[in-house]
């Protein structure tokens, strides 16, 4: 029933951020999560009408793990994207200009290489982000069960394969799964969980290694029957939510 681990993901697919603490507003994704993507250039990206769009029209690591070997940092202040390489200098990027997103499309895109599809653009667009669901949510894992999946499988599995939110402790494995369409507070947020997520081979990737060395959904689908792990929740009362805060249902019949 604690928070042990809050991140944001600037860039979709590319390195998370961990925070100690964030303020959720109601109807939001996480601040400056998945603000930003690669979009293949066959993607129908139009930012003068963001809409959803599958994972697929944009760099990501269910089919491009070799982004999960750059380490990137976002000032959101200032706009400026750092990415570091294995080996040689870092690149720096302006997310405001367009010659500043220009520069970071053509270093990802020669990062890619035969990976890139077209001609990749940098995007963006006020008021969207490019989740893996169309609703704007918060993704929420409970490690007993990410623990209960080790066991089973005799795998360690590192938590940041799962590119989730909120990292959690405290409750029985699965318990979050009895939480549909209930409510749950997250610090001093309200949240409803709508979703179980369903984990893709994007957690196949190592995040250290940037290889694909083991496989979630069939190690879930085999000890367990299905593939999911997490869920999503929608804000529907804003807040502080930081690390050590606490995570209790709503309900007194789950809270067990």
């Amino acid at each position: 029933m604690r928070i042990e681990h809050i991140y944001r993901y600037p860039v979709k697919g590319l390195t998370p951020e961990a925070l100690e603490e964030v303020v959720l507003t109601a109807g939001a994704c996480l601040p400056h999560d998945r603000r930003f993507a690669l979009a293949q250039g066959d993607a129908p990206w139009n930012p003068a009408t963001p809409g959803w769009l599958p994972k697929r029209n944009f760099g990501c690591l269910a089919y491009n793990a070799k982004l999960a070997a750059l380490h990137t940092a976002f000032d959101p202040h200032g706009g400026q994207l750092v990415i570091r390489p294995p080996e040689g200098p870092p690149f720096l990027g302006d997310t405001r200009t367009e010659a500043g997103r220009t520069a970071m499309a053509a270093w990802l895109t020669a990062w890619l290489g035969e990976e890139a599809r077209g001609a990749p653009s940098f995007v963006e667009a006020p008021g969207h982000n490019f989740t893996d669901v169309a609703a704007k949510c918060v993704s929420l894992i409970g490690l007993s069960s990410l623990h209960a999946l080790e066991q089973a499988s005799g795998t360690a599995l590192d938590p940041r394969r799962f590119r989730a939110n909120i990292y959690f402790s405290g409750f029985k494995p699965w318990a979050e799964f009895e939480w549909l369409d209930q409510e749950i507070q997250l610090g001093t947020a309200r949240l409803r969980v709508f979703k179980r997520i369903v984990r893709c081979p994007a957690t196949e990737v190592n995040p250290e290694t940037a290889t694909r060395d083991a496989e979630p959904p069939r190690l879930l689908r085999q000890h367990f029957g299905h593939a999911d792990l997490g869920v999503y929740a929608e804000v529907i009362e804003g807040g502080r939510v930081a690390v050590g805060d606490a995570l209790e249902p709503l309900q007194g019949d789950l809270l067990h």
